[in-house]
């Protein structure tokens, strides 16, 4: 299984948009083949930032959904309203 956290840090403009953006492709990523759990969480500290946590059956699952048309138009509509570059982790889960 990879668990994958990705920090999403936007202009404060923009917030209302991707939070659409979200709610429209959320069930959408949900129901994507080799995914086991999706959600999204705001910094407790910073509202400017949001973190995705995902759970993947596999590496190939994740690099599909990767490559897919759905990844591409939600992030050709995300990626403008960043303030900072996304920074992305995938990890392997232990326990």
């Amino acid at each position: 299984m990879i668990v994958r956290i990705v920090k999403l840090t936007f202009q404060e403009e923009y917030i209302n948009d991707f939070i659409t953006i979200s709610k429209e492709s959320k069930e959408l990523i949900r129901n994507f083949e080799g995914v086991k759990k999706l959600e999204l969480l705001r910094c407790s500290t910073n509202g400017n930032v949001f973190f995705t946590h995902s759970h993947w059956e596999s590496e190939d699952a994740l690099e599909k959904y990767r490559q897919s048309e759905l990844f591409k138009s939600t992030w050709a509509k995300t990626k403008p309203l960043f303030s900072e570059k996304a920074e992305a982790w995938s990890n392997f889960k232990l326990f």
